[in-house]
């Protein structure tokens, strides 16, 4: 499968700071999520498996990457 990022529907995270540290990512990608960095829209976005992605959203909502 042959993904264009540039053309994706691109939102903010919802973990985004909002004092620069910010991500967007792109629904509507079968089986993968598109992710970039929001202040270089023009810039690289990385490509995740889907399942890879699930995961690590999942261990964003329980606390895992949590400052001690």
């Amino acid at each position: 499968m042959e993904l264009d990022p540039a053309g994706a529907r691109w939102r903010k995270s919802t973990y985004s700071n909002g004092q620069g540290g910010c991500v967007e990512v792109a629904d509507g990608c079968p089986g993968v999520m598109p992710v970039r960095d929001s202040k270089d829209p023009k810039g690289p976005a990385l490509v995740f498996p889907i399942e890879a992605w699930e995961s690590f959203v999942a261990a964003v909502r329980s606390g895992e990457f949590s400052e001690a």
